[in-house]
């Protein structure tokens, strides 16, 4: 049944005449209280990941819960049909559980926040944000067990409750959840956070209703999503296909010595709608690599990166979901049955924005197409007591090495999410027993190409107290492939150099390796794929990044340039060109994956010390 609004005036809001310096005026004014969201947020969160990071998603909805401004999509509309309730004026909703809302959010550490907007006992709009916590309690600290075959696994779930009743904290259902984490201090400021972002949206919701009208505000919020649904129109005329197109791409493993895992999707386009199948993606994994994708968190993915290559002026929201349909099979790697395990969901989400970089770009490459390298998003756990018996727990997120582009080489060691930060290195030294000796770019790992794939990040940790870690990663094993003969990326690597002066290489995906006090750990993620002909990139730029250490000079030769004495030799770059463009011939590949499955595996254990996972065996 779904859920209800209680309100004490439910006269209609209408549709009126706006101008557009108004319509402006109001588009800006909701885009700033987005930003205050996260700025609120910024100043009252606790925990690094979103202190310091800013792993959270903020939005503002319209009172049919469509995203007018926001990050992640609306989930409101699915939300409401699953939630069994009334919702009044005052209440706050809190729920991380994706089997209860509709993949609203899609693994237990991502807490959502949701608040419904009233006004003189009318409900007008919603504000909503969710963030993801340091601990969600479970089998590992940081709650993302590798082990998991269960979501029981993974912590505490929580329905969608009301944290507060007509503006009253429920302290006790507070209580009961903060006594089920390791990190009950963090996770209360986080959500303290989190609940005062969405009220502040709230409030500037209302000052604009008090400047121009609830309808006004009604009715220039349908503007907004109008405008967004008639550019994403035009863009999925010209970029979407009638004729089906598909992609798949394979992650490593799924750290129990199981992978590769695919990911399949079609696209085409019928008449003004695009279509999205994921027929032929795997069935479920046994493990925690299943990524429960809401079909309108992939519209989001799509929209979102559509407009940011077409047209980053348009603001992005949701009045386009209308022309996407996204098909998704039951009981697959991305529709996973209950009780699947999901703490490790980010592999495969990471996997969808290469996915779309392909399936947009392979009618148009010069224009659109982009190599692999968004593919994940790197995770470090350090956990112990402290020289003082204080429990420690850190959670952090890596960056990699961003693909290259028809504009450009791909940023070096940025994050998959474009808003998120690095943590730095001097607030993770003041909290944490821990020193980071190297903090730097891995030189030639970003794929070569007429644009260079981003080089991927070594940090080295060094361990000042006795602990266990975990690693979450992925990369290990299939390249960041590169496109249009542009090469592959590296391959992302973990050494842990102990503090006898022994060395080993840990898997990507681990946890509950201990480690003593002096252990270094490198943490090395992978490049991105390169884009365009290799051979064609201006030597000067190669020489360029030879003095910048982005690339060494023996990594020249790949772009087939010779660099002699701190320059470039023009006579033996030319020679080598010649030679290395005869040998590969003019038959150039729109992918270059490092080769087929088959190949990659039985290279494995040679090029990374590791034995190549076993085929998944489903249930």
């Amino acid at each position: 049944m779904p859920a209800t609004i209680i309100e004490t005036n439910s006269s209609p809001l209408q549709k009126v005449e706006v101008d557009g310096v108004t319509i402006d005026i109001i588009e800006n004014a909701l885009k700033n209280a987005r930003e205050e969201m996260d700025a609120v947020l910024f100043r009252t969160a606790m925990s690094p990941g979103i202190r310091e990071q800013g792993d959270c998603f903020p939005m503002i909805a319209n009172k049919e819960g469509k995203m007018v401004v926001g990050q992640f999509g609306s989930f409101i509309g699915p939300f409401m049909e699953v939630y069994d309730g009334e919702l009044e004026e005052g209440d706050v909703l809190l729920t991380n559980d994706p089997y209860m809302c509709n993949a609203a959010v899609s693994h237990l550490p991502d807490w959502l926040v949701l608040v419904p907007v009233f006004k003189d006992g009318r409900h007008i709009a919603w504000s909503a944000m969710f963030g993801h916590m340091s601990d969600n309690g479970g089998m590992v600290p940081g709650s993302i067990p590798i082990e998991a075959t269960n979501i029981y696994q993974e912590g505490i779930r929580i329905p969608p409750t009301k944290l507060y009743k007509k503006g009253e904290l429920q302290s006790d259902v507070l209580e009961l959840i903060l006594h089920n984490v390791r990190t009950p201090q963090w996770n209360r400021f986080d959500l303290n956070a989190l609940v005062a972002a969405c009220n502040t949206a709230a409030k500037r919701v209302l000052e604009l209703t008090e400047r121009f009208d609830d309808d006004i505000l009604h009715t220039a919020m349908g503007v907004m999503l109008d405008r967004n649904k008639s550019a994403m129109g035009h863009i999925i005329q010209n970029f979407i296909p009638e004729e089906p197109r598909s992609f798949e791409d394979y992650l490593c493993d799924d750290g129990k010595g199981m992978g590769p895992y695919k990911i399949k999707c079609t696209m085409w386009r019928e008449g003004e709608k695009a279509i999205f199948d994921f027929e032929g993606t795997d069935p479920q994994a046994q493990t925690s690599v299943n990524f429960y994708l809401n079909e309108d968190m992939f519209k989001m993915f799509f929209g979102s990166f559509t407009i940011n290559v077409v047209d980053p002026h348009i603001v992005f929201n949701d009045g386009f979901y209308d022309l996407v349909d996204v098909r998704i099979p039951e009981g697959t790697l991305l529709k996973p049955k209950f009780p699947a395990a999901l703490s490790g969901r980010t592999h495969a989400l990471g996997r969808i924005f290469d996915i779309l970089g392909a399936l947009l770009g392979m009618g148009a490459p010069e224009q659109m197409l982009n190599a692999a390298g968004f593919s994940d998003s790197p995770h470090l756990f350090y956990s112990g007591y402290d020289d003082n018996g204080e429990w420690f727990q850190l959670f952090q997120i890596g960056f990699g090495g961003i693909p290259g582009r028809p504009i450009g080489d791909g940023p070096d060691g940025h994050s998959l999410w474009p808003g998120f930060t690095n943590v730095p290195n001097e607030f993770i030294e003041s909290y944490f027993p821990l020193r980071i000796e190297n903090y730097e770019t891995i030189p030639d790992s970003g794929g070569a190409g007429l644009h260079r794939g981003g080089n991927g990040l070594s940090v080295a940790y060094r361990f000042l107290c006795d602990g266990e870690i975990g690693i979450h990663d992925e990369r290990w094993l299939m390249y960041p492939w590169g496109v249009l003969g542009g090469e592959t990326g590296m391959r992302s690597t973990k050494k842990l150099v102990r503090v006898d002066g022994s060395e080993e290489f840990i898997p990507s995906k681990c946890e509950g390796i201990h480690v003593k006090a002096g252990d270094l750990l490198y943490f090395n993620t992978w490049g991105g794929g390169g884009w365009g002909d290799r051979y064609a990139r201006d030597p000067q730029l190669v020489m360029d990044d030879v003095n910048r250490g982005l690339v060494t000079a023996k990594g020249a030769e790949r772009y087939g340039v010779v660099v002699t004495d701190g320059a470039v030799d023009e006579a033996a770059t030319t020679a080598l060109r010649d030679k290395l463009i005869a040998e590969r011939g003019d038959d150039i590949p729109l992918f270059n994956y490092g080769g087929t499955i088959e190949e990659i595996k039985a290279r494995c254990k040679e090029e990374t010390g590791f034995e190549p996972p076993e085929a998944p065996v489903f249930r």
